[in-house]
């Protein structure tokens, strides 16, 4: 049985924008791009939240709903920065971290005597712990396995630290709305809905022929989550597998002209990101675009290396399946699979004239 835990910093941009300047507590505040220029916001304090704001949200409709919202460009070193304090804390505890974001990671605690092997003890040192050291406060959620940790550590929000023992997980799961479950988005969730599905109770009388049926593969995932059973590991080294860069325009790109035009600056700052990264082997490479109503397509091809001149056959390809004006262009590379990248080292390594 793992003991797992999910620690998630609440509101975390705006919890270190609120800790630097204390007079931001009381105010709703949001971190985000600016209205006149389509921003989002990427996060929000809990007295903005009363007024309907939230993450995602078009930093104009937040102005609506929050006339007196007080709006900060995020400052990503400095989060970053607060980031790696606390993930230093969580590696004093176990060095099985798996980080998720700058703001919440897996931990698991299952071999660790310390505390006397309590994960609930475990929980309660690290929130005090990256309060002392950070200011900053974390809700922890202590179960059995992820999907149950992550539920939990949710659960109590703000500064929450919420338990589920092995010995209660089955009631707990009984009771939990399907909406809970990882993966169930809105579509899913009114599909469930329209099924008379309305807690895992509801999702465990389903035969699992009829929820593949609805679902697909999904369907297995939901039989496995409404059982409660998650076998995924904490997984301490997380492959990437893309790298991508994107723009929202602060006016829409009238034509295919103008999109091909400011495709090469994207193009540009595309292959810096990769010469960062070390310049990984490529699989893919893929452009995303956003019509000026919100629909998306993307469109990609196969790749052994970035050539320009195939995004823009890319953009075209895309940009006829809507032929409106644009407010949002992204370009990437998938990458090839570290198993595939290490086969293809080893092959390039063996002298193909057999020489010794």
């Amino acid at each position: 049985m793992r003991k797992i835990l999910h620690a998630d910093c609440d509101c975390f941009y705006a919890a270190v924008e609120m800790r630097d300047d204390p007079a931001l507590k009381e105010v709703p505040l949001a971190i985000g791009g600016s209205a006149d220029r389509r921003g989002v916001v990427a996060t929000c304090n809990y007295p903005a939240r009363h007024y309907g704001v939230h993450s995602a949200m078009p930093t104009a409709r937040a102005l609506r709903l929050c006339p007196q919202l007080k709006i900060l460009p995020p400052d990503f070193n400095k989060y970053r920065d607060v980031s790696q304090q606390i993930q230093a804390i969580f590696h004093e505890l176990t060095p099985w971290v798996e980080p998720l974001s700058l703001d919440e990671a897996y931990l698991d605690v299952t071999e660790v005597t310390r505390f006397q092997g309590s994960a609930t003890w475990m929980a309660q040192w690290l929130k005090q712990e990256a309060l002392a050291r950070t200011g900053i406060v974390i809700s922890v959620g202590v179960a059995p396995n992820k999907f149950l940790a992550k539920i939990a550590s949710d659960w109590d929000k703000p500064d929450g630290l919420f338990v589920i023992p092995p010995d209660q997980t089955e009631s707990f799961i009984t009771d939990l709305p399907v909406k809970k479950l990882h993966g169930v988005g809105p579509a899913t969730a009114a599909k469930l809905d329209s099924l008379g599905i309305a807690n895992c109770a509801d999702l465990r009388a389903q035969p699992l022929d009829r929820l593949l049926d609805q679902f697909g593969k999904f369907g297995q995932r939901l039989h496995e989550l409404a059982q409660g059973i998650d076998e995924r590991p904490v997984n301490v080294s997380r492959e990437r597998k893309s790298v991508s860069v994107e723009t929202t325009y602060d006016r829409d790109l009238p034509a295919l002209a103008s999109c091909h035009q400011a495709l090469i600056p994207l193009i540009e700052k595309l292959h810096e990101r990769l010469a960062r990264h070390g310049d990984p082997a490529i699989n893919k490479q893929f452009i995303k675009v956003r019509f000026n109503d919100f629909a998306s397509t993307t469109q990609e091809t196969g790749a052994s290396g970035i050539i320009d001149a195939r995004f823009h056959e890319l953009l075209e390809s895309a940009w006829h399946r809507g032929e409106r004006p644009v407010r949002l262009l992204g370009v990437g590379v998938r990458l090839l699979p570290e198993q595939d990248q290490r086969q293809l080292t080893l092959f390039q390594d063996i002298d193909p004239t057999g020489a010794a």
